[in-house]
């Protein structure tokens, strides 16, 4: 994130001893993903971040596609994908190019018994069902129902589940999730005219601290393979950090819709950017004003793009018989919006911008003869 934050103890300057009441160091850790260059944070350990016992068995999990070049409109029932217990198992990817993975996720349980790191990816994880905390090296975020939860590569955290009732809608993006640059000014602070700003934006508190030895695993997505790596110190060792590399939460009930007189285009409602994609929320707002206004999006050929919309809750203007967890690739619905006043909608869009391949797990969710559903 683009502004500072600070937890816990540090010392007074930066790459300095810093001694422990009982003697010792603690270890200093520079927590970053493009060398020197990118948004960096600062970490103190109690250990040595360091200390591998042992490497276990890897797992490769990389997505394989179903419809390789697919060109059909299709409707994915994401809710009928079923729930496993694991966190990591739950998670199954309907969606994926070389910029992004999309996936879905229902786990039953917490993550507890191992930690994760993704090596490949930010991760945003919507939470469209369940509460819960996620928990990290550098402090724990609550979170609930409406929750975008973004969590930069190489974060090292276990998630708990309140109940066994959990689902997820998760973007993994090979290219840093941003604000987008045209809602901030040159030092990075959102601007005036952003749909949200900083104190929409909850950062990590309730810093954990280990002081543990022992035998703690870590699963690690690098090159989309799983390893397992284990390490001879608790990962939540971390006794301060200050910088700028740290996940957060942002809900998408505090997105404040842009409308005006006539139909406002889909970047209206951008949330997030990387390399390639955007990512939008749709939230319930009143529709445009002027006495002729069409409040449905006009056809619009995306060319270069591949549009995905993950439906939430409310009444879906832009297409008849959708229901929660349902994702689709689709032009809309124009006539039926004619008159209408406002929107109770609740979605999130992904707009890519190079062709999305299909998985086998996306081809069983598929709903069949949505293609012809215009006719």
């Amino acid at each position: 994130m683009p502004f500072y934050h600070q937890l816990g103890k540090i010392p007074h300057k930066r790459h300095t001893v810093f001694e422990k009441p009982t003697g010792g160091l603690y270890y200093e850790q520079l927590f970053g993903t493009e060398g020197f260059h990118g948004m960096s944070s600062l970490l103190y350990h109690v250990h040595r971040p360091t200390m591998i016992s042992h490497v276990g068995q890897s797992i490769d999990v990389a997505p394989k596609a179903a419809i390789d070049k697919n060109i059909s409109p299709m409707m994915l029932q994401g809710w009928n994908m079923a729930p496993k217990a694991d966190f990591l198992e739950s998670r199954t990817t309907v969606l994926f190019n070389n910029d992004l993975n999309i996936a879905l996720a229902a786990p039953t349980e917490s993550l507890r018994s191992y930690f994760y790191k993704n090596a490949d990816a930010d991760e945003m994880l919507f939470v469209h069902k369940g509460t819960g905390t996620l928990r990290t090296f550098v402090g724990n975020i609550p979170f609930s129902y409406g929750d975008y939860l973004v969590i930069p590569r190489g974060m090292i955290y276990q998630i708990d589940f309140d109940t066994p009732d959990n689902r997820l809608f998760i973007v993994e993006s090979f290219s840093p999730i941003v604000t987008p640059k045209r809602y901030r000014n040159g030092f990075g602070q959102l601007l005036e005219h952003s749909p949200f700003c900083e104190r929409d934006l909850r950062r990590p508190s309730a810093l954990e601290t280990h002081d543990e030895s022992g035998e703690f695993v870590i699963k690690i997505r690098k090159e989309n393979v799983i390893h397992e790596v284990v390490y001879t110190s608790h990962p939540f060792d971390v006794i301060g950090w200050d910088g700028y590399n740290y996940p957060y939460a942002f809900s998408i009930h505090d997105f404040e819709p842009i409308t005006g007189r006539v139909h406002q285009p889909p970047p209206v409602h951008q949330t997030f950017e990387a390399h390639n994609f955007v990512v939008c929320s749709f939230c319930p707002r009143l529709y445009d004003y002027h006495p002729k206004s069409i409040p449905a999006p006009y056809n619009h050929s995306n060319i270069d793009s591949d549009e995905v919309l993950y439906y939430v809750d409310g009444d879906f203007m832009s297409r008849n018989h959708v229901d929660k967890g349902f994702i689709s690739l689709h032009p809309g619905a124009y006539e039926r919006s004619i008159g209408q006043k406002e929107t109770g909608e609740l979605a999130v869009m992904v707009d890519t911008f190079r062709p999305l391949k299909v998985t086998q797990a996306a081809v069983d969710l598929a709903l069949a003869g949505y293609d012809k559903s215009w006719l």
